[in-house]
């Protein structure tokens, strides 16, 4: 079976940017809300975070419960991981996610700054240079022949976009402007060159852009 490179749940604003300017400790999407841009899936009843009953149904829903299905790694781009920018000045930071991660795989993240792999709870993160294609070679020998999750962010989306490398990708785009930030897109027309494209409004709020390979 081939193992697909997927995008599932990826948020942007409504002018294309995944996170905001200025990240740091306190604010891991810069300026972006991220109550704001993840208010949709937050609200479903599958959101693993819930602690009370209830929330929506329907595609949305639908589509936080795909997030794990068939995923075998994670890559992931150093900003994502961490604000830290250089040399790692040590080892203490772990990511924003505490003890137990949601990732339940293998987490690859990129960076020019590797450093030793650690593990939390089910999730080993490996720090891994190299190109895109390289790394998913990296991450496809540890997915256990399952599909490999891009999971971000914005840059690290578009260097394998345009290495040609991913298979299929769902963007959510929010009902928000961010004017600047790390961009995934000018426009969603960008891709279909490249990709089919299905585009879904939801009640939520959000329009989600289902893309596969023509």
């Amino acid at each position: 079976m081939t193992q697909m490179v997927r995008v599932h749940n990826f948020v942007v604003s409504s002018d294309g940017f995944g996170a905001g300017e200025g990240q740091s400790l306190e604010r891991p999407f810069g300026h972006a809300d991220p109550s704001t841009m993840f208010a949709w899936a937050g609200a479903t009843a599958s959101w693993p975070n819930r602690t009370e009953p209830g929330g929506t149904r329907g595609l949305d829903d639908y589509l936080v419960r795909d997030f794990h299905r068939n995923i075998g790694a994670e890559i992931m781009g150093s900003n994502k991981f961490s604000p830290h920018r250089g040399p790692w000045a040590d080892t203490s930071w772990q990511g924003w996610w505490g003890e137990e991660p949601p990732f339940h795989t293998p987490v690859l993240v990129m960076t020019h700054h590797e450093r030793p792999s650690f593990t939390l709870s089910d999730t080993t993160f490996h720090f891994v240079g190299g190109e895109p294609d390289t790394v998913l070679q990296r991450a496809r020998e540890v997915a256990d022949g399952k599909d490999v999750r891009l999971g971000g962010g914005a840059n690290t989306i578009r260097q394998f976009l345009d290495a040609d490398l991913v298979d299929t990708l769902h963007v959510a785009v929010a009902p928000v402007e961010l004017g600047a930030g790390s961009r995934l897109w000018v426009s969603p027309q960008d891709l279909l060159d490249r990709y089919h494209c299905d585009v879904v409004p939801s009640s939520s709020g959000v329009v989600h852009h289902l893309f596969w390979r023509r």
